[in-house]
């Protein structure tokens, strides 16, 4: 009996050593699995979403997982948020078309826990890995030279833009800068169009100011800092039928190319290379998790103008 009762013990002891070496290893397994976080603000902009959607995907083919975080054009939220995720302890973050002067606080708590933190389409500041973006300040004097081009150097302009977005402030201070030496260029208005739902905001804002410039020369062009509001703006004139105002964007969305080439206001835009923007975030975030070095903490992917001819 007393055998038999050793033999027993003997055995549920070696159960238990092997049962404790296997949740052991997959403990370690988990662990080893680079966990990602990605925030933005604007994930109904398609551009935003386009980005979002590569980082996933390149992610997820090195063996990554990832975490998307939306705040439905709640960029206050975004603080909130991104501390869960630290709290959580991901391997990374990317800000993706977010300013990060916004969070500062939540990046330097990033940075003293190891945290990497890196931008997509949005800017850099102290404490972050890298951001990857556009040069924005040479896509606005692209399409700006264009536009002015076609102005004849004079005319009445609406601006529609949105100056809290990191990208769109430099393109709105680029503007700014050429305006200032192109002083037969009258600019009727700025407008900040809201996000999310930007084409049916400057549509209706565009609808306004047509009705209270009703003249055929009182609007000569519309400069739209991205191509949601070009869009928008571009869908009012036509709905009311004034001709000869030209509309510019930036981005190269596929909304606005199809509009460009059907002959719609939308004249011009400038292509950006989202794609680009995230998976140069993926390559230079696998040389830090190797333990090597970013190649430099602001990078940018090429742009490209785009017109009718």
């Amino acid at each position: 009996m007393m055998k038999k009762l050793l033999t027993m013990i003997a055995f549920i002891s070696i159960v238990a050593v092997m049962a404790a070496c296997t949740s052991e290893s997959g403990s370690s397994t988990d662990e080893d699995e680079k966990r990602l976080a990605i925030l933005t603000p604007y994930l109904s902009s398609v551009t935003t979403k386009q980005m979002v959607d590569e980082l996933e995907e390149n992610a997820e083919e090195k063996g990554w997982s990832t975490n998307v975080v939306d705040t439905n054009g709640d960029v206050g939220a975004l603080a909130s948020r991104m501390e869960d995720v630290i709290s959580s302890n991901v391997d990374a973050i990317v800000l993706v078309s977010t300013d990060p002067n916004q969070v500062e606080t939540q990046i330097q708590q990033a940075s003293e826990r190891g945290i990497h933190v890196f931008g997509s389409d949005a800017s850099y500041i102290e404490g972050m890995t890298l951001n990857v973006t556009s040069d924005n300040q040479a896509m606005s004097e692209t399409i700006t030279d264009y536009l002015l081009e076609q102005m004849g150097g004079e005319g009445n302009l609406i601006v529609f833009t949105h100056r809290p977005h990191p990208g769109v402030l430099q393109r709105s201070i680029k503007l700014d800068e050429m305006l200032e030496a192109n002083p037969d260029i009258n600019v009727i208005t700025e407008q900040e169009i809201q996000v999310p739902g930007p084409i049916e905001d400057s549509r209706q804002q565009m609808e306004n100011l047509l009705l209270a410039n009703a003249e055929d020369d009182s609007i000569t062009a519309v400069w739209a800092a991205w191509d949601e509001p070009a869009i928008g703006a571009a869908q009012a004139i036509e709905a009311a039928n004034r001709e000869n105002i030209i509309v510019t964007g930036i981005d190269g969305n596929s909304q606005a190319l199809d509009m460009i080439q059907a002959g719609s206001p939308v004249q011009a835009t400038v292509e950006q290379n989202f794609i680009g923007m995230a998976q140069i975030v993926i390559e230079q975030m696998e040389h830090v998790f190797n333990g090597e070095d970013v190649e430099d903490t602001e990078m940018y992917a090429p742009a490209e103008l785009i017109t009718a001819d």
